[in-house]
């Protein structure tokens, strides 16, 4: 059991789904294309699978550090295939690997870049026949504004994103703000400095916040004032970085991380002294993000895809993993077999505010890349 210490976060609100993800962009139409005209890869790759089927190795894209190494082997010797496993740091590295004819069996999609993906015909139907425990999943999670059904995707963990706190370092009395990774004035007297996601939307969004706007905001003055923010602090962000945030922290590199609730609180749990540190949602706001397992239009092992997706939303096997990685789970079926602290801390409130998820901004997506970049130098 993996300890907790000084955790302050409030609990993820799904209630907020709806109002955050906007309308249902990307919807099917009658005809077979999605409604902002991307053709629709219906009778794509693994209809014919059957429940267990695999069609070779399976090749799987995800985020780091996200996936139990024991549930791999366990599958790999269940089903006679390899796993092999590539990373990226932003779901917009994700979508330009995939545009640019990467050829993957499984992806893992955080919820606004599902509903990008589906508007440019790169996911692959999800087979039901091939993937049954999708009925273990939480009603809440099957009726998702990016992908109503869902039709391309299956909910695969949830969290927040925010801040790691070094309380030794920062001190007892620290705003609980995104000052903490902006505020040149603050950070300048901590040793070391602070770290950044490198992702777009989480970054600028997090200086979005900041100022008070939303995560999707789409004016152009408010994103170059986020920029400012980020640049203005340049000198005392060490570092932006998606993978090693938390050992980071943890190891005195940086006093304040940015970074994902799972990650940020194994970290602190298995750090020597975890009551120096805190995991806090700033004031301002923050992300609350779903992502998801989907098959690429282009898979080759379409069958292994689907029938690893049905393993991981297995009960047993889907406890297993949040156990592991400490986000929340999806899976009702898996919620028995969940350590208590996991399912308190992601227990849902419905009452805190602020949570917002990132929402599909079409044309003005590549303007978050741009002006990170910008930010950066």
């Amino acid at each position: 059991m993996r300890r907790l210490s000084r955790l302050i976060a409030p609990l993820m609100v799904l209630a907020l789904f709806v109002a955050a993800c906007g309308g249902d962009e990307g919807a099917e139409e009658p005809d077979g294309t999605s409604a902002e005209g991307g053709e629709s890869p219906e009778g794509a790759t693994g209809a014919s699978c059957a429940l267990d089927e695999v069609d070779g190795d399976l090749n799987l894209y995800n985020w780091s550090e996200y996936l139990d190494p024991e549930l791999v082997t366990a599958f790999e010797e269940q089903y006679a295939v390899d796993v092999v496993e590539d990373f990226y740091e932003s779901n917009e590295a994700l979508l330009a690997q995939m545009q640019a004819g990467a050829v993957y069996d499984l992806i893992v999609p955080s919820d606004y870049m599902v509903g990008i993906m589906i508007q440019n015909g790169l996911l692959a139907p999800v087979n039901d026949e091939a993937v049954p425990n999708l009925s273990n999943l939480l009603a809440r999670f099957t009726e998702l504004p990016y992908d109503p059904g869902p039709e391309y995707s299956a909910a695969y963990q949830y969290g927040t994103t925010g801040l790691g706190v070094n309380v030794s370092v920062v001190g007892e009395d620290f705003p609980r703000s995104w000052a903490l990774i902006f505020d040149p004035e603050l950070t300048a007297d901590f040793p070391g400095g602070v770290s950044v996601l490198n992702d777009p939307r989480e970054a600028m969004g997090a200086a979005l916040k900041y100022l008070g706007y939303s995560l999707n905001d789409t004016d152009l003055e408010h994103l170059q004032e986020a920029t400012d923010t980020i640049s203005g602090n340049i000198e005392h962000i060490a570092t932006f970085d998606s993978d090693q945030y938390d050992e980071a922290l943890v190891a005195g590199e940086v006093a304040v991380s940015h970074g994902y609730s799972g990650n940020m609180i194994i970290g602190i749990g298995e750090a020597e002294n975890p009551d120096d540190y805190e995991y806090i949602l700033p004031e301002e706001g923050a992300t609350l993000w779903i992502d998801n397992m989907a098959v690429p239009a282009n898979a080759e092992h379409p069958c292994t895809a689907f029938t690893f997706m049905n393993y991981i939303l297995d009960a047993g096997n889907g406890a297993t993993l949040t156990n592991w990685n400490y986000y929340g789970t999806p899976n009702e079926a898996a919620m028995e077999g969940v350590d208590q602290e996991v399912l308190d801390f992601y227990a849902p409130t419905f009452e805190a505010e602020g949570l917002e998820i990132i929402e599909d901004t079409g044309d003005y997506e590549i303007n978050f890349t741009d002006y990170l970049a910008q930010a950066k130098g």
